[in-house]
C-alpha cells in the first residue's frame, strides 16, 4: 500500500526539482511526520473517554496512540499536573505515507459540504496544520461504536524551508487544496 511513496519517487520528487532547479536531490522536500493529537476534556472526570479516544486514534493510524499528560496545573479547568489530558500518535515511514494516502482519496472527500482544505494553514517553515471535526470520516471507525463525536489535529512536517516549496509538495501529493 505504498502507492503514495511510490510516486513521491517517480512524479512528486522530479517535479519539484524542475520547478525550484535545486543543485542537489537531497534538496527536495519530503514528508518528514504526521502527528496526529486529540484532546480530551472530559478525562480527568471519565478515565473510559481517554481509551476510547487511544482506541480510535490507534484503529485510524494503524500505530498505537499514547496518551499525553498536563504540563502545568490549571485551577480553572481542574487539571494537576501529569494528568492525562489526550493522546497522540507520530507517523513516520511507510505508515505515514499510507494515513495520508488514506486522508487525501478517502477521509476527506467523505466530510460534508467539502470544499477543499485552506491553503494558507502553514507555519512559515513548511509545516501543515488542519483539524478534525469528527473521527466518522475515517472508513475504519463505525458509527455504531462511537460513544461521543470528537476532533483531532493533524500536523504534517515536511523538510521544506518555505510554505512555497510544501504547499507543492503535498498539492502533487494529492492534497485537495481549496481554489482561492
Amino acid at each position: 500500500m505504498a502507492r503514495l511513496k511510490d510516486m513521491y519517487k517517480a512524479e512528486v520528487a522530479p517535479a519539484l526539482m524542475k520547478k525550484f532547479e535545486y543543485k542537489s536531490s537531497m534538496q527536495i522536500p519530503k514528508l518528514d511526520k504526521v502527528v496526529i493529537n486529540c484532546g480530551v476534556g472530559d478525562a480527568k472526570e471519565n478515565s473510559k473517554a481517554l481509551d476510547a479516544v487511544i482506541n480510535d486514534l490507534t484503529i485510524i493510524s494503524g500505530q498505537k496512540a499514547v496518551p499525553t499528560y498536563a504540563k502545568k496545573s490549571v485551577a480553572n479547568f481542574k487539571v494537576r499536573e501529569g494528568m492525562k489530558i489526550g493522546a497522540k500518535v507520530t507517523l513516520r515511514g511507510d505508515t505515514m505515507y499510507e494515513f495520508v494516502d488514506k486522508l487525501f482519496n478517502y477521509a476527506l472527500p467523505r466530510v460534508r459540504d467539502f470544499k477543499g482544505i485552506n491553503p494558507n494553514a502553514f507555519d512559515g517553515r513548511g509545516n501543515y496544520s488542519m483539524g478534525v471535526k469528527e473521527q466518522l470520516i475515517f472508513p475504519e471507525i463505525s458509527y455504531d461504536q462511537v460513544e461521543k463525536v470528537r476532533g483531532f489535529d493533524i500536523c504534517i512536517t515536511t523538510t521544506a524551508n518555505t510554505d512555497e516549496e510544501a504547499r507543492e509538495l503535498l498539492a502533487l501529493l494529492g492534497m485537495p487544496f481549496a481554489n482561492k
